[in-house]
């Protein structure tokens, strides 16, 4: 802090005495930084706004490196840096997270009982006679299948250990929808055979 700076002058009046009036310098500015918070390890501190996947969840205080901070989660807004005013605005918004999580929670739920009253979920592709398919059925097949029949399940969703190469086979896929909520699908890959030119 600057001290206030003071200056004597003197002054005479009318009647020939002198007075030693003070006068009050302006105060130096001092400017103060806004700097980012280290944490113990020498990262960054953020504040998540949003979950990220092998990071953490809403509202958690997390160190990272500082490049990952400034060049992903503060550019797309999945993290902020802790200021009393972020943490004030955090609190809440987590209210408001909250419920939308427990929406989106009952949303999955439901999704997985529909998905776990279908029976069986029928792939057609390109097969040759001895049923190896030309190409392969994966993630993004199953999850255009699944969209067909109006259940909202993403590629990334789907955990196929291997691709499906075999045409006529029943394999059971694990899906993970989201927050812990899994189902499982029966998909049959049926092989089409194609016409030959001769």
């Amino acid at each position: 802090m600057a001290k206030t700076a003071t200056k004597e002058k003197t002054k005479k009046d009318g009647r020939g005495k002198s007075a030693v009036v003070e006068k009050k310098l302006p105060q130096k500015k001092v400017r103060k930084r806004n700097q980012v918070k280290k944490g113990k390890n020498g990262g960054t501190l953020i504040v998540l706004v949003e979950d990220v996947n092998h990071l953490g969840k809403q509202g958690d205080l997390v160190e990272v490196k500082a490049g990952y901070a400034r060049n992903y989660l503060l550019p797309y807004s999945l993290g902020v840096i802790p200021t009393d005013h972020n943490l004030r605005l955090l609190e809440r918004y987590k209210i408001k997270v909250m419920k939308a999580r427990e929406a989106r929670i009952a949303d999955l739920k439901v999704l997985a009982d529909q998905i776990s009253r279908l029976t069986t979920l029928t792939i057609e592709a390109n097969a040759n006679e001895e049923n190896h398919l030309y190409g392969s059925i994966g993630n993004f097949e199953i999850s255009k299948a699944l969209k067909g029949k109006n259940l909202i399940v993403e590629a990334d969703m789907i955990k196929l250990e291997t691709p499906i190469k075999e045409a006529n086979t029943l394999t059971e896929v694990l899906l993970a929808l989201g927050y812990g909520i899994e189902a499982k699908v029966n998909v049959l890959v049926v092989g089409v055979l194609q016409a030959t030119k001769k």
